[in-house]
């Protein structure tokens, strides 16, 4: 089967937080073919990791990358190393996936009122510019 996974499903194999939906999620990711992860999920695990859990910045990279590294999982996996780099620097997992979108879409410069967000970018040689 191959599957598209909400963020509820990744997190409770992570925080192992509720031990039914746990092995319930585990068994599926298991069998699953395939498992598509979207920006989408990975933006929302973040945040909780990192909000909900406590997870320090080390621990949420390495949760994402452990999951990564599944043989089964699909990614957009430019625009999640994107995602790491900003997380890896103190910043944002999802600016730095809203930053590559915008380009792939099209878009040449970032423009945040985000100070953090743009200087971290601007340190990884990518266009931001802060407004206001």
């Amino acid at each position: 089967m191959n599957i598209t996974v909400d963020t509820n499903i990744v997190l409770r194999v992570l925080v192992q937080d509720d031990q039914k939906q746990a092995q319930a999620a585990a068994k599926l990711l298991k069998e699953a073919e395939i498992i598509a992860v979207c920006l989408p999920c990975l933006c929302e695990l973040v945040w909780v990791l990192r909000n909900g859990y406590r997870y320090s910045r080390a621990d949420t990279s390495l949760a994402v990358r452990t999951l990564l590294g599944a043989r089964n999982v699909r990614v957009n996996q430019a625009a999640v190393q994107a995602g790491l780099n900003m997380l890896d620097a103190g910043g944002d997992f999802a600016d730095g996936v809203i930053a590559f979108e915008g380009a792939w879409l099209g878009g040449e410069t970032f423009v945040s009122f985000d100070k953090k967000a743009v200087s971290l970018l601007n340190s990884q040689d990518l266009s931001a510019k802060l407004l206001g």
